[in-house]
């Protein structure tokens, strides 16, 4: 069964969509898939940087996310839109991420973190639209990166009201939406296993 990272671009302890995550972990777990469900706050890194780069290399919780993105065959992002984009959380966390280390060819390539791995989106938001118009964009980093992105994602507006107490969604369209999302992903990613 497909081994599925599922993490959020926020930093933020009460984020709305480290709360989508959680759910969609479990959703996943439900389907059998092996999931790892990564707080990015656990890895601080600094901003990408060419002359830190050159001077100091990769910072060490960027390669550790590196073998962590590697190990997996599917990514389930929960993207928040800043300024209509993605958080600076996340773009720093992929620039990182697709530096090459070392010669950079084969498992040292800076694509080898996205190779091959299929992604959904989802995007939890408190506003009206349900940040749509940042997902776009992690959508053309993604295919920039060579990830196979799902075409449907989950959009959940409103999110400060969609939890219950226990952190599920209560909105029955959403749940559907969320569990057809990690079907497709869990079999997307075991087909090209």
């Amino acid at each position: 069964m497909a081994r599925v990272l599922v993490f959020a671009g926020s930093a933020r302890r009460e984020s709305l969509n480290k709360k989508l995550a959680r759910v969609a972990a479990d959703a996943l777990r439900a389907t059998g898939a092996e999931v790892t469900l990564l707080d990015l706050d656990e890895y601080p890194i600094p901003v990408y940087h060419g002359d830190l780069e050159a001077e100091q290399g990769m910072p060490e919780n960027a390669r550790k996310l590196r073998e962590i993105f590697m190990a997996h065959d599917a990514l389930l992002v929960a993207s928040p839109e800043n300024n209509a984009s993605v958080s600076s959380l996340l773009k720093n966390t992929l620039d990182w991420l697709s530096r090459s280390i070392g010669d950079g060819k084969g498992q040292n390539s800076g694509l080898a973190p996205f190779r091959g791995k299929v992604a959904g989106m989802m995007t939890a938001t408190p506003g009206a639209y349900g940040g749509i118009r940042g997902l776009p964009h992690l959508r053309q980093i993604f295919g920039a990166l060579g990830v196979l992105v799902l075409p449907n994602q989950v959009q959940l507006s409103r999110a400060d009201h969609a939890f219950d107490a226990t952190g599920k969604l209560t909105d029955a369209k959403m749940v559907d939406a969320l569990q057809k999302m990690v079907e497709a992903l869990t079999t997307t990613a075991d087909k090209l296993r």
